[in-house]
Parts: C-alpha cells; structure tokens; sequence
C-alpha cells in the first residue's frame, strides 16, 4: 500500500487528528461531493476536539484524583442532603472562572471524596488544571520540601493551580509547621484560584482545629467568606450497593 504524502506532512505537523479525518473522508464516497471549505472546515473540527482530548487527559492524569468520578453519576436518590440544583450550577465550573472556593462537609461514607472528584473531573473537561491532595500526605510532603530545599517550589505550584481540592482535613490539630503551611497556600491562591476543601468537622469547629487564634482568623476569613457550602448528612453509602456507573468507593 503507497503511503498518501498528504496524510505523511500532516503527521509531521503533528496534525494527527486532521490527518485521520483526512484518512476516513477519503474512504466514503459521499465525501467527493463536499466543497473544499466544508473539507477543510471537518478536518479542522477533527484536529481541535483531538487537541482537547489530549489536553483533557493531560490534565486528567496530572490531577491525579483519588476517584474515577464523572458529574453524570452522582447519586441524587439517596438522602443525604445533596443539593442537585447547586451542584450542578458547580458542574459548569464557572465558580472556578470567579474564583471562589467550595466547603464539602459531612461524615465518613457520604460521598465527600467523589463529589469533589468528580468536580475536578469535570473541571479537567473545561481545561483547568486541578491537583488532587489529602491533607496529612500534604503536610507530609511539605514537611519533607523544607528539608531537602524544595518548599518554595511545591508552593509555588500549589498557587498556580486553577483548582487545588484539600480532601480529608481534620480532625487532629494542626502543628504550628502545619498551621503556617496552611496559611501560605491560602493566602496564595486567596481570590486568585480556587480551593475545594473536604471535612468530616463542622465549620464552625476549624477554628479550634487550627488552634493559633490569629492564623486561624487570617485562613479561615480567606477560605470561607467566598465559598459555596455542601454539607451532607446521613449514613455511610459504603453500605449500599452500588454498580460500576454510581457513586463508589466513597468518603
């Protein structure tokens, strides 16, 4: 079989995409009819939703979400005080456009962990970048980033994500190391990016969580006064049965 020169410069271009629109159009017959506009209009499509895809899962993996979660999933059915017209207007991601952050509370098993995740699928999808981190792994990377010299950078990439989710914060007070580094990644992301923060505790009890009154002012008046709030209740979902297209695994 010749190769087509026409499909060879376009993978050399790195047009991949165009050039299996340009592989398949060639194949129907009824393609020889189109104008070279609506041709070339095709081929474009094609490249720019490959393009997408590729950043998509790109960001996907960087992301590096704890669950496998899609919005179109969520659980509405069980009791749990789950909101469906508010987190659906969170689904369109534009609360990560203006910049405000969102407080997911409630106990073990309700879901916390995969609806946030499934929030960061989604805003993978609208082409943000996302990073996934459970709060002790975090400290603990930060602690072991100060030794070795690498805390400057870890929280200068930590400032640069669009959407930062802090998932399974509490219920043990935090050190002074860890009140400070708290501080430092609220601060830098404060009305510059946005945060979601996952909590088995009641709000109104992060304050003694963090302990140091007045790091405990300076962090929760930039992580609460602009969020959106979910708080769920009810018993754990790990005791339902679940198939593979519902909410599983959950936290």
């Amino acid at each position: 079989m010749l190769t087509n020169p026409t499909i060879d410069m376009l993978h050399a271009l790195g047009l991949s995409g165009m050039a299996s629109a340009y592989q398949e159009l060639e194949m129907q017959p009824e393609a020889r009819s189109l104008q070279h506009s609506e041709w070339l209009a095709l081929l474009l499509e094609r490249e720019t939703t490959a393009r997408r895809q590729k950043r998509f899962e790109a960001r996907a993996r960087a992301a590096k979400l704890r669950h496998d979660a899609q919005i179109e999933d969520a659980d509405f059915r069980t009791v749990r005080g789950l909101d469906r017209n508010l987190f659906m207007k969170l689904s369109g991601c534009d609360w990560i456009r203006q910049r405000h952050s969102l407080l997911l509370i409630g106990p073990a098993g309700v879901g916390k962990s995969w609806l946030a995740c499934a929030l960061g699928h989604k805003a993978c999808r609208e082409d943000f970048s996302v990073a996934y981190h459970r709060v002790p792994r975090l400290f603990a990377t930060l602690a072991l980033a100060r030794g070795d010299g690498r805390y400057a950078k870890v929280l200068k990439t930590l400032a640069r994500t669009d959407l930062l989710i802090l998932d399974d914060w509490g219920p043990e007070k935090l050190t002074d190391e860890q009140r400070r580094d708290l501080l430092e990644i609220i601060e830098d992301r404060y009305e510059k990016r946005s945060t979601i923060v996952t909590s088995q505790i009641p709000v109104d009890h992060w304050y003694d969580m963090i302990g140091n009154p007045t790091i405990a002012d300076a962090i929760l008046d930039r992580l609460v006064h602009n969020a959106y709030r979910i708080e769920l209740s009810g018993d754990s979902m790990r005791k339902q049965r679940a198939t593979p297209a519902t909410e599983t695994a959950l936290a």
